[in-house]
């Protein structure tokens, strides 16, 4: 029986705050990987953009950072990984992909190198020669809707596009009201990366949004049974979330499109 393949799922975003939906997809995708008999899931990551991104209402990474690692603490195959954050300015997702995935095969490697130096008794030479190291693949995990961003002008780079549906993969986990198959269908390029596309259909509806969760912290309502209560304290204790805050990059384009836009019109102020 052939080995499964290992799969490390990354979703990349705001998480602002991390909803209890943005940990369901993680379980969702695993479930369904799993079932198709082919794959398994070693980990799962989460991780936060960085502050440069633009986007309104987007509060500190630090802050973001913090309520994943909360929100996470009952996972014992999730984690947060706050490269991303970290940078100095926007990254495009194609790099952060490539920069998770260079670390799961510097990780691979090295516990491929001490496995084969130092084996333990019951493996036999034969055995050992004749088994080939399985490499594990990553993939991006994403709601119904982040398909939906490929279509907008000057967004994505088509080149990008290429290489995390080709290369990568997608697990697109869709809501209710979205037909991410008509979308696969309507692309020339996601169409012919469909095999590489894995739908993964939420039967138990949950459309929080962490805009709505924003929207109700601001106005002093309860989200109890939102977000994690680990989460909910840290907002409390730090007044992450505000009238302020809400304002804040408010009438900015986003990181990505002012960088399209600058490259489309150099001279542009």
């Amino acid at each position: 029986m052939r080995s499964r393949i290992p799969v490390i799922l990354l979703a990349c975003g705001s998480f602002n705050p991390t909803t209890n939906m943005h940990m369901r997809l993680f379980e969702l995708a695993r479930d369904h990987l799993h079932q198709t008999g082919r794959y398994q899931v070693i980990e799962g990551i989460m991780s936060p953009v960085s502050d440069s991104y633009g986007k309104q209402g987007l509060v500190s990474a630090r802050h973001r950072v913090a309520m994943a690692r909360l929100a996470l603490e009952t996972s014992d195959w999730i984690r947060v990984d706050p490269w991303e954050s970290q940078q100095d300015t926007w990254t495009e997702t194609v790099k952060v992909l490539r920069h998770h995935y260079n670390e799961a095969l510097r990780t691979f490697q090295s516990k491929e190198f001490t496995r084969n130096k130092h084996p333990t008794e019951s493996s036999t030479g034969d055995s050992l020669s004749c088994q080939q190291p399985v490499l594990p693949e990553l993939k991006l995990l994403c709601g119904a809707d982040f398909l939906q961003t490929f279509k907008t002008p000057n967004l994505w780079k088509e080149e990008d596009i290429k290489e995390i549906v080709g290369k990568f993969g997608l697990v697109c986990i869709s809501r209710a009201g979205s037909d991410p198959s008509q979308l696969i269908q309507e692309s020339d390029l996601l169409s012919k990366f469909q095999h590489n596309i894995f739908l993964v259909r939420e039967w138990i509806q949950n459309e929080v949004s962490a805009t709505q969760i924003r929207s109700a912290l601001c106005r002093g309502l309860s989200v109890k049974y939102l977000i994690p209560d680990s989460v909910i304290a840290y907002i409390a204790q730090h007044n992450v979330y505000t009238a302020e805050s809400e304002r804040r990059n408010q009438g900015q384009l986003l990181q990505p499109l002012r960088l399209q836009n600058t490259a489309i019109n150099p001279l542009r102020d």
